[in-house]
């Protein structure tokens, strides 16, 4: 059983309400009047982003399939994991089956196994990430997204902690999910 405190109604944040600024399809900002246990009483805002799945695709060499990209937000290039939004249609793993193909040229073939769910920055942005372990690949042809694809390797899973080293992974699904994986596999040995 989880541990529970007593205290949590206590110091439970009350919401009354929430107005939004701007809506698109990718995101959403609201301002949300929330009283803390204090009994303070502000506006604070809320970024809410679209839930986003990934998938860490393993070989039978236990290698990870990755992207190389430039993001231009930090303007910088890293290893990602193949991943993006969850259309309102499908499950996490439907997505993290689908962004694979599209963005690496490779389908997955294992069946997605739920990994880990979580939300990266819980204070102020509401952004689900779901991340799939997928066993297996075939090369159909090249990415289709090519906007969102960028070089494709095969990576050893034994590489993947110098790359993290190095600052040469990116992404909240990436870190994540790899660590995450890493972790279970120490535990095996």
């Amino acid at each position: 059983m989880a541990w529970q405190d007593d205290s949590e109604e206590t110091s439970r944040w009350r919401v009354h309400g929430e107005r939004l600024l701007y809506d698109n399809k990718w995101v959403r900002l609201a301002q949300v009047d929330v009283e803390p246990p204090s009994g303070e009483r502000w506006w604070h805002h809320v970024v809410r982003l679209r839930p986003i799945a990934a998938a860490i695709v393993l070989d039978e060499h236990v290698r990870v399939l990755m992207l190389w990209r430039h993001r231009f937000v930090p303007d910088s290039f890293a290893w990602e994991l193949p991943g993006g939004m969850i259309d309102g249609s499908e499950t996490g793993a439907m997505t993290a089956v689908r962004e694979t193909e599209e963005e690496t040229g490779w389908r997955p073939v294992g069946q997605p196994e739920h990994l880990c769910t979580f939300e990266p920055m819980p204070g102020m942005v509401e952004a689900r990430h779901e991340v799939y372990l997928i066993r297996g690949a075939e090369h159909v042809g090249e990415p289709t997204e090519l906007h969102e694809s960028g070089r494709v390797m095969w990576m050893p899973l034994a590489e993947i902690l110098d790359h993290f080293k190095q600052g040469e992974l990116a992404g909240a699904a990436s870190l994540v999910g790899l660590l995450y994986l890493l972790n279970l596999r120490s535990l095996e040995y």
